[in-house]
């Protein structure tokens, strides 16, 4: 307990745990549409195309996350668009988009002359290295989502379920969907700051998937996966300040390690469930 009381001295620890929490609450909103939707693919294709803007920011001068927004964005809503319009071969234009965007991002990095500081914790993580700006930015984004889940949440509750009943609904499906796909951006461009883009999909997908294994009810689901995901990144954090790990693998490691471990208990409830009914006559 003295370690910890002595941790939280020091400013680049709060800043960590304030940023595993404003990442943990986008991860559980946005984490659960990306389940139940079942478009973790798309999702790693924005987050991996992000690098692009990451590049642009270490080449014109300003700041990497504002890049990672703009092109997350941009990516976003021409993955979207191709996923919708073409469905046979989108798969395979994604994956080229999503090679295209790392690819630019390495290229304009060793066009940028001097020293590239930080780069690989957008690449790998860096939570203990989150400077106060970077929160304001993650609060800001995580006010934006909450603001559009709330505002358009019967309209995402439908094309999660059943696109045809939101078509003759009148919901505009395409708008809505692109409008999903503008959040996992804003969620992404959070998380590499935590685990880096390397691991983001992890963060974004594990939290929601345990949640999904208990609850059925959306709002209940998207709760439980924002308590899981401040629980994975504050474990995560401890662990690897005490044990001098790298921070943003610690964390993944703790969300799978619970991950399995749900997938256990979740079996043998299911498997005593089953044996029960097969007593009673």
């Amino acid at each position: 307990m003295n370690q910890i009381v002595e941790a939280l001295q020091f400013g680049f620890m709060r800043h960590a745990l304030m940023a595993g929490v404003l990442v943990s609450v986008a991860c559980g909103i946005v984490g659960t549409y990306v389940v139940v939707n079942r478009i973790v693919f798309i999702s790693g294709g924005i987050a991996h195309a992000a690098y692009g803007g990451i590049g642009l920011g270490y080449f014109f001068g300003f700041n990497p996350v504002l890049g990672a927004i703009a092109f997350s964005l941009v990516a976003a809503l021409a993955m979207g668009t191709v996923q919708r319009k073409t469905r046979q071969r989108a798969d395979t234009v994604i994956g080229v988009m999503w090679a295209v965007g790392m690819a630019i991002g390495i290229i304009l990095v060793d066009m940028t002359e001097g020293y590239k500081a930080g780069l690989m914790s957008y690449l790998f993580g860096s939570i203990l290295a989150v400077p106060a700006q970077d929160l304001i930015i993650m609060l800001a984004l995580d006010i934006l989502i909450i603001t559009l889940v709330a505002s358009f949440y019967k309209e995402l509750l439908a094309i999660s379920f059943d696109d045809v009943f939101a078509t003759v609904r009148t919901v505009s499906v395409d708008a809505i969907y692109l409008l999903l796909l503008v959040m996992i951006a804003l969620t992404v461009v959070m998380i590499m700051r935590v685990v880096g883009l390397i691991l983001v999909i992890a963060l974004m997908t594990i939290p929601a998937a345990i949640s999904g294994q208990w609850v059925k009810d959306l709002p209940k689901m998207m709760v439980l996966a924002c308590i899981l995901g401040v629980l994975f990144t504050t474990t995560g954090l401890w662990l690897s300040y005490f044990l001098n790990l790298t921070s943003g693998a610690t964390i993944i490691l703790v969300s799978g390690g619970v991950y399995l471990l749900s997938l256990i208990a979740k079996s043998l409830v299911q498997g005593t469930g089953t044996g029960a009914r097969a007593e009673v006559p």
